[in-house]
């Protein structure tokens, strides 16, 4: 069975932005696994007859619509009522449902509302699904070759249920899975990967190939549709053999890999701590090398030298080097790694210094300057950037990163066993 799928998100505090709609990211994800197709999604409010009319819309064009939201106590949560109103059911009590909901009240000492009672009415005809971490039941309905399948709202619900229950049930119901590989690649703009590879786009059908930019990242995710994750695998194998060929050493990594995650492997491999300065970027390289773990083996510590009095100061840029080619340039940035290297007594140290947004200099804003010490040799460059202030910041933490990791991986870094 060949499923065509909307997903629907129910709640005015999405429409309002209050909140991200996390959980449509990951029911979509879930279903991309098992091949079946989103074609669309929509959001609605906390209105019983537009809830209705969103199931009107969705069905349509699909014949699976996945729900999130809705399935509260209070009186505008009727989104399962127009649900067996549109299927033509009616509700009733579920015992299981209700035994639940006591037990989880009482067990946490709270009183139970006479509202809650509401949650233990289902659907006639549906499949609970029961709901370990919260008191709102969802369920799946199914109907003349139509599936509705209701779930709660807070993504510590609604994730474990769709992914403990509804998955295995739509495992059943689809015929193909979907398997993706995604290829990481910093130091390469999403315009230029795509013209290496835009032949390849426009003929590739399965698997096939898309690149996403993210700040000062682009992803690129081959995408296979077969009857089974080893097949998948085999068709997906070389078109990653290929991507590698065009790319080489921009590739960072692969699927959960992060760029940070990368660095600090790398730095572990090769028994070396790091000391890190930064000026324009404000501690943003610091804060995606502290946010993942390990960390804390090889990182020895960060300064902000914002001021050039800091930089002076704290680092040991000489005056006469800033007179002769500004705050801004490869020749501060190298001294900045210098003296964090010497500061915190690391064997390498990494350097930012830039001007992130335009103002009254005669250096373009955007200009960002890095630098790499290690073991008394130095390797700079400089990057321009042309967003707004904080996307610059973004994209340039990233991008000295990157230039971190080239040092590391490149020919005439000093070998491990000779330090």
């Amino acid at each position: 069975m060949s499923l065509r799928a909307e997903i629907i998100a129910i709640g005015t505090e999405l429409l309002l932005g209050e909140i991200v709609n996390t959980n449509a990211s990951h029911i979509a994800r879930g279903l991309a696994s098992l091949g079946i197709n989103t074609y669309h999604q929509q959001v609605v409010g906390d209105n019983p007859a537009r809830v209705k009319q969103a199931f009107e819309e969705a069905y349509l064009h699909a014949d699976l619509v996945i729900t999130s939201g809705g399935l509260g106590p209070t009186e505008d949560d009727l989104s399962k009522e127009m649900g067996a109103e549109y299927f033509g059911v009616s509700m009733y009590l579920d015992e299981k449902a209700r035994d639940h909901i006591r037990n989880y009240m009482t067990l946490r000492g709270r009183k139970i509302p006479d509202n809650n009672w509401k949650q233990a009415y289902l659907p006639e005809g549906c499949i609970p699904l029961y709901n370990d971490n919260g008191t709102a039941p969802g369920f799946i309905l199914e109907k003349d070759r139509k599936i509705l399948i209701m779930l709660p709202g807070p993504p510590s619900e609604i994730v474990p249920m769709f992914d403990e229950q509804v998955l295995p049930y739509l495992r059943s119901k689809s015929a193909e899975v979907m398997v993706s590989r995604t290829l990481h690649i910093c130091g390469m703009g999403e315009s230029a990967v795509e013209e290496k590879l835009h032949d390849e786009m426009l003929i590739m059908q399965n698997p096939t190939l898309a690149p996403y930019a993210k700040e000062g990242i682009v992803d690129l995710r081959i995408t296979a549709k077969a009857a089974d994750e080893e097949t998948c695998s085999r068709m997906i194998a070389p078109v990653e053999s290929h991507i590698r060929d065009i790319f080489g050493n921009l590739i960072f990594g692969t699927d959960a890999d992060t760029l940070p995650r990368v660095v600090i492997s790398l730095l572990q491999e090769r028994g070396l701590h790091l000391a890190v300065a930064e000026a324009a970027l404000g501690g943003k390289i610091t804060d995606k090398l502290v946010s993942e773990k390990g960390a804390s083996r090889v990182l020895k510590g960060s300064l902000i030298a914002y001021a050039n009095d800091a930089k002076t100061g704290l680092l040991g840029v000489r005056p006469e080097t800033l007179e002769a080619f500004g705050a801004v340039s490869e020749e501060t940035a190298r001294e900045m790694a210098r003296g964090a290297a010497s500061a915190f007594s690391a064997e390498i140290a990494l350097a930012e210094t830039g001007i992130a947004e335009a103002t009254d200099s005669e250096k373009p804003g955007g200009m960002m300057c890095f630098s790499v010490y290690a073991f008394g040799k130095t390797w700079s460059k400089t990057a321009y950037y042309s967003r707004r202030r904080n996307s610059n910041r973004e994209m340039a933490s990233s991008a000295a990163l990157g230039f971190l990791r080239e040092v590391l991986i490149a020919d005439s870094f000093p070998e491990k066993n000779s330090f």
